[in-house]
């Protein structure tokens, strides 16, 4: 086991196209959840020792929601019963203007390594359209305090394909973000899920969406201007200078194993798929009972863990090693999926290159129609 995710469901405000696992914060058993957080951590640590992690992840929800108090005695406890590699990434998700110096000071002192920001936008009107609570000079201030107070790896989310959005307005948004100098972007196209206020606004036609070709021509605007500040695309939405790569989702896309805890999170242990649930009376009252508040376990099969192999390690860049899948399996990747590969490669979506297996600059476009190849009948 190398990584832990650990969840935060609570928000100040919920942004229209989240479906995450939330809450608002207001009025929530938020001391409750924390203290029953941290005995899950204890059981399942003492259920299974492991070596020293490499990469804990700490998402939401909106972790930095958290009062001082409450984040410094999650801080304190993280360090305390979980099995983490002082070495290894520590990563703390948070928003601009919602995450003062005071908060920031006790994320550093703790040893958090990473912060990941969701920006989203730098552009005001289309940040209310979302939903988002920052606006542009929350951005500046909150990162130049972040860096003020010591942190360098810093991590930035941009969405594109908003509601009315257009190419000028996300390469505004792109050239004001790489002005900043990161050394790690991520950057998803808009998505709408079910449960959420955009797709109740999309049923009752409300919503207005730029065209698929103009989402298009975002995300190769996107990878041009990435690669021109020097920014390695290494997954099919997230960009680094080399040596910054998010070890914590290489872990999920190099399909290895890791802890989850938290209300709504998903595991991955010793081969098994565990999913938590959600309702936060649900999850507290099962650890007030001793009990861990797994919702769903799946054991998977050795043909489910080849195509998690393929359709997860096909996002990054380099893509599936065919050693590794054979050292891995005991069989050949070309025997497996020999209809597949020969059908992406012939529509020039797949290459091979290196001993790797990979999307070529147009697969990337249509990831999800290969990764859907992948999967065995």
């Amino acid at each position: 086991m190398k990584a832990a995710y650990i969840h935060v469901p609570f928000c100040e405000h919920i942004c229209y196209y989240c479906d995450f696992n939330k809450f608002l914060l207001k009025g929530q058993p938020v001391d409750e959840y924390i203290e029953m957080l941290l005995e899950e951590m204890r059981i399942k640590t003492a259920e299974a020792p492991c070596e020293k992690l490499s990469t804990v992840f700490v998402g939401g929800g909106t972790p930095t929601a958290l009062n001082e108090r409450q984040l410094e005695k999650l801080l304190a406890a993280i360090r305390t019963i979980l099995p983490y590699d002082g070495d290894g990434e520590f990563t703390f998700e948070a928003n601009p203007g919602e995450t003062s110096e005071e908060k920031l000071r006790l994320l550093h002192d703790y040893g958090v390594n990473r912060l990941s920001f969701g920006v989203q936008s730098f552009n005001d009107r289309l940040l209310e359209k979302i939903g988002r609570t920052h606006r542009r000079e929350d951005v500046y201030r909150t990162i130049s305090h972040a860096r003020k107070i010591g942190f360098s790896n810093i991590s930035m989310d941009l969405m594109f394909a908003l509601p009315g959005q257009t190419l000028e307005d996300f390469r505004e948004t792109l050239d004001e973000a790489l002005s900043m100098g990161l050394p790690h972007y991520s950057s998803y196209s808009l998505i709408i899920e079910p449960k959420t206020i955009f797709y109740n606004l999309l049923r009752k036609g409300k919503l207005r969406l730029p065209s698929q070709d103009a989402e298009a021509d975002m995300y190769s605007m996107l990878m041009d201007e990435m690669e021109k500040h020097g920014l390695k695309q290494y997954e099919i939405s997230n960009f680094a200078t080399p040596g910054y790569e998010s070890r914590h989702n290489l872990v999920y896309w190099n399909n290895e194993e890791y802890f989850g805890f938290g209300a709504g999170a998903h595991g991955y242990e010793k081969g098994v798929r565990l999913s938590n649930y959600g309702a936060l009376k649900k999850y507290i009252g099962m650890l007030r009972d001793g009990c861990l508040p797994v919702m769903e376990t799946h054991t998977e099969t050795k043909k489910e863990k080849m195509e998690e192999e393929m359709f997860l390690g096909l996002r990054k860049n380099e893509g599936v090693r065919f050693r590794h899948f054979r050292e891995k399996f005991g069989v050949d990747m070309k025997e497996v999926f020999a209809g597949a590969i020969k059908e992406m490669t012939e529509r020039g979506l797949l290459e091979e290159k290196g001993g790797f297996l990979r999307l070529t600059r147009e697969g990337r476009f249509l990831g999800n129609e290969v990764f859907e190849a992948f999967l065995l009948s």
